[in-house]
């Protein structure tokens, strides 16, 4: 397959893309700067110059494609609902190029956070606080089923791990380094789930290959860490105390730390035959490599 990738030299897609080619598709990646664009041709992938705003860029991009899998997103949390709504504008763009081919539209959104239990793939996405915007996005691709697109989400968790992770771990990381305290919200008993980079980008191949048109699925290796479970190992790695620590000492990332947000990848599994092989998220950081850089 030709496939389109947006975000293709991001954290996660510069897993997807050598997973695509490895596997024997021609991969386009959109490129918005000069780096970009030498990372995404260094994968021996096509670069289309463009970014979420130049429609008519990802139009012809999505045209020309037996697929399209979309993973950018403007992370400017000062300016969130703008990204959702470049985000919104984007997935109709991609979709509607798609309407009435039956090709895959493979998009990347979060999983629920549902009170008191374990989401799953049946849940349906936030309609309400921070994560209503995506989630409402989710919503859009999904409808385009009924368009005569394959579409299909996936749902990634609080982290996405891996060697590089620019995300939420290394935050706390360095975080804790800044502030010479390990913390977690609560008594640290609030659940991450996670996954390993390489291990999302097989769940993003296996469903623009295979994937049933409006499916929602989990790309969930780890089903709910403890979030005092990941402080103990960051305050361990960098000879410093764990301790509970106020929400709004974290900022943003405190609302993050203290909801309990356990999401399974049960559904997943069966429907696709997805089986994580990395390493989970405490043997990833018990590696090291997260310890490594002092800016971290």
């Amino acid at each position: 397959m030709r496939v389109f990738v947006t975000g293709a030299s991001g954290w996660i897609g510069s897993a997807v893309v050598p997973e695509l080619i490895g596997a024997g598709h021609q991969v386009v990646g959109l490129a918005r700067s000069d780096s970009s664009a030498a990372a995404i041709a260094a994968t021996a992938a096509e670069v289309l110059r463009g970014d979420l705003d130049d429609l008519d860029t990802l139009r012809a991009g999505a045209a020309s494609s037996d697929g399209v899998i979309h993973l950018a997103f403007i992370h400017d949390f000062t300016q969130f609902e703008a990204s959702v709504q470049a985000d919104a504008r984007a997935i109709e763009t991609l979709g509607a190029a798609l309407v009435g081919t039956g090709k895959p539209l493979v998009i990347a959104s979060g999983t629920p956070a549902v009170p008191g239990r374990v989401a799953t793939e049946r849940d349906k996405h936030a309609s309400a606080g921070p994560a209503a915007g995506r989630a409402a996005n989710a919503e859009l691709a999904l409808g385009m089923a009924a368009r005569g697109v394959r579409s299909s989400v996936v749902g990634l968790p609080r982290t996405v791990h891996g060697e590089g992770d620019p995300g939420f771990i290394a935050m706390l990381v360095g975080i804790a380094r800044d502030k010479g305290v390990s913390g977690y919200v609560g008594d640290g008993s609030h659940r991450w789930p996670a996954v390993h980079r390489l291990d999302a980008a097989h769940l993003f191949r296996l469903a623009l290959e295979q994937a049933p048109a409006g499916s929602t699925l989990h790309a969930v290796a780890d089903e709910g860490v403890p979030i005092r479970d990941i402080a103990a190992v960051i305050g361990r790695h960098l000879d410093l105390p764990t301790a509970s620590v106020p929400a709004e000492d974290y900022g943003f990332l405190g609302m993050v730390l203290a909801g309990d947000q356990p999401a399974s990848s049960a559904f997943t599994r069966e429907l696709l035959g997805w089986r994580p092989v990395q390493p989970g998220l405490i043997e990833d950081l018990e590696q090291g490599h997260y310890f490594t850089h002092p800016s971290a």
